[in-house]
């Protein structure tokens, strides 16, 4: 049996705040260890019906990345319900809130923009 490991390690601060976080994986396109600025793992707790869930991300994450960051992940969530369910409710329901904060980021992205010109 082939077996595909995926490692994080994350350096912390004094204060057990995350300040680096690296991955790397067996089955790693890009070769070697690599650095992010955020990551969420979601793992199904079979035993408690419930998800196990780790969400990290460095000081220096910028806002407006973890936002997109966030958008990313429910198309991603997205995508995971078309590819197992199929539940068409679900997937709607995902993809009008993934376009609800796109558009909010735009628009919020617009005002900054504008406030920065005056």
């Amino acid at each position: 049996m082939k077996k595909s490991e995926i490692n994080f390690t994350v350096e912390l601060d004094d204060n057990r705040v995350p300040d680096k976080i690296f991955w790397d994986a067996t089955e790693n396109p890009n070769e070697g260890i690599n650095e992010t600025k955020a990551i969420s793992i979601g793992v199904w707790d079979q035993y408690h019906k419930g998800l196990l869930g780790i969400n990290l991300w460095t000081k220096d994450m910028p806002v407006d990345e973890m936002n997109h960051f966030v958008v990313d992940l429910i198309g991603n969530l997205s995508q995971m319900v078309k590819d197992s369910t199929q539940d068409p409710v679900i997937i709607e329901s995902l993809h009008n809130a993934g376009q609800t904060i796109a558009k909010h980021l735009e628009e919020q992205a617009k005002k900054q923009s504008q406030q920065s010109q005056q």
